[in-house]
């Protein structure tokens, strides 16, 4: 195994702005099936390579003459930074991995415990909670051992269709088994497979199957609100008095428990819309989002629900700061349920009608930074500033649609918001940052003398320089029609650019 085939990917590692991506990017159009040098197999196994270190301070002089070594794996050997880039990579691009791998390269590296960096010990947690199978005994477990390795057998052959295909002599191409009777329509490259074979499948259209959930949000609703069999709304409307009037811990869990078990027989949000759990007090809420989970793997299902019924009504109203006991829920459950935090609480809050106020902002704030992966919440702005032309995609229950706006409204505090996304260091693409640009100079007669406004431009300059160079002399300009104390810092970025 060579090196120097693989310095070209570290160096993506090392000083991309979405590693992932461009990674991904680059071990696709690098892939020699010819060779074994280039391919997953081979990644893995440079990855975890044992290697002595040797652990001898040469700057101590009461070293022991001999050296201390220690085995580690070459993964291990990088920097932490790299290290978590490298972990995360291998979570964007898991299907192009045996799961079997990543789980044992994600534990290895999570046993080392203390010595662990916080980055890598989360990445590795993140990439091993993904990819890690539930613990099984006896004949269930053999059963499924052998279904595993049956599946790894079969991971790089050919589909029967495509086998099928490839026995016909009336071709498209001579070197592509594919029919002029039968064409396959919509397929696409998806990846290359464990054992190097090129793979071809159906890539799923998310935004279709996005479209589809969104339209689910609304089903089961008539023009009167909801639509349900009466003994199931009056146990609804019974639970609805329980939930606004708190006893106990306790009380509240069992609450949560049969709030679960009657939506899982009936239109879980005609439920929650006749329940109106987001009327309950701080601490009732925190205590259902901490006990509504069933474990469900689909992101826009359950936990979409849950956020868009108990957390975003409260969010949307939010007039000050929000409650700690509050807050540490979200979080927690974010954590977990990024995607679902993403389309049922981060997008509708910040199309919120008439635009965000300081503590949405703070709220958004803190979710994005503890919650997301940095390519995730760069994703999330590009969607917000790049894709308005269409219908924004979210989630809400109907009767809170009106809260909700079709576009971005510019306040001081949605600024403010994407101030504090840059100082975090997410990174963003060049046609998010044209669009900044944009609504920074049809914002600046209407901001001229606000100070959050212009700090945000001073910062923005100072993280996106490389990508302004082309629009400098509009956002110069603008810049030049504000009065506040950063102005003249601001005009001096823009001219060192």
């Amino acid at each position: 195994m060579k090196m120097e085939f693989w310095v070209p990917l570290f160096k993506i590692f090392l000083n991309s702005t979405c590693p992932e991506a461009d990674a991904s990017l680059w071990l696709q159009q690098s892939f020699d099936p010819a060779s074994s040098s280039i391919s997953t197999t081979s990644f893995i196994s440079l990855l975890t390579k044992a290697i002595d270190i040797d652990l001898t301070d040469p700057s101590s002089p009461s070293s022991p003459p001999s050296n201390h070594r220690k085995r580690v794996m070459w993964i291990r050997t990088l920097p932490n930074a790299v290290q978590a880039r490298i972990l995360s990579f291998l979570l964007y691009d898991s299907r192009m991995f045996f799961k079997r791998d990543l789980c044992k390269l994600a534990e290895m590296i999570l046993n080392e415990g203390k010595e662990l960096d916080f980055w890598v010990q989360r990445a590795a947690q993140q990439l091993f909670d993904v990819v890690s199978e539930p613990k099984c005994e006896g004949v269930s477990c053999l059963h499924l051992d052998a279904e595993e390795e049956k599946m790894e057998d079969e991971f790089g052959s050919l589909p029967d269709w495509l086998k099928d295909a490839a026995s016909k002599n009336n071709l498209v191409l001579p070197w592509l088994p594919m029919s002029l009777s039968k064409p396959i329509s919509g397929m696409q490259l998806s990846s290359y497979g464990e054992n190097d074979d090129l793979l071809v499948g159906v890539e799923e259209n998310k935004e279709e199957d996005l479209d589809e959930r969104m339209e689910e949000v609304g089903a089961g609703f008539s023009e009167d609100g909801y639509s349900l069999d009466p003994g199931v709304e009056k146990m609804a409307a019974c639970l609805k008095v329980r939930i606004l009037n708190f006893e106990s811990t306790v009380k509240t869990i069992e609450l949560a428990r049969e709030v679960q078990q009657l939506c899982r027989g009936g239109n879980a949000l005609a439920l929650f819309h006749i329940t109106e759990p987001w009327e309950a007090d701080d601490e009732t809420a925190s205590i259902l989002i901490s006990h509504l989970v069933d474990g469900e793997e689909d992101e826009l299902g359950w936990p979409s629900y849950v956020l868009c019924s108990i957390v975003l009504p409260k969010l949307l109203s939010l007039l000050e700061p929000a409650s700690r006991v509050l807050m540490t829920a979200i979080v927690e459950y974010c954590k977990v349920h990024q995607k679902a935090a993403e389309y049922a609480l981060l997008s509708p809050l910040i199309l919120k009608v008439g635009g965000i106020n300081n503590p949405i902002c703070d709220v958004i704030t803190r979710i994005m930074k503890e919650c997301l992966h940095p390519g995730h919440a760069s994703a999330l702005v590009q969607r917000l500033l790049c894709e308005q032309k269409d219908a924004p995609k979210f989630f809400c229950l109907p009767c809170h649609r009106y809260l909700i706006g079709k576009e971005l409204v510019w306040t001081e505090s949605l600024f403010v918001l994407m101030q504090n996304i840059l100082n975090y260091n997410i990174h963003l693409t060049q046609d998010s940052v044209d669009q900044l640009v944009h609504w920074s100079c049809k914002s600046t007669e209407k901001f001229s003398k606000s100070l959050k406004f212009c700090n945000f431009l001073l910062c923005f300059v100072n993280k996106c320089a490389p990508l302004l160079k082309s629009q400098k002399l509009a956002l110069t300009d603008a810049v030049r029609h504000t009065s506040t104390l950063v102005t003249k810092s601001i005009l001096s970025k823009l001219s060192s650019l």
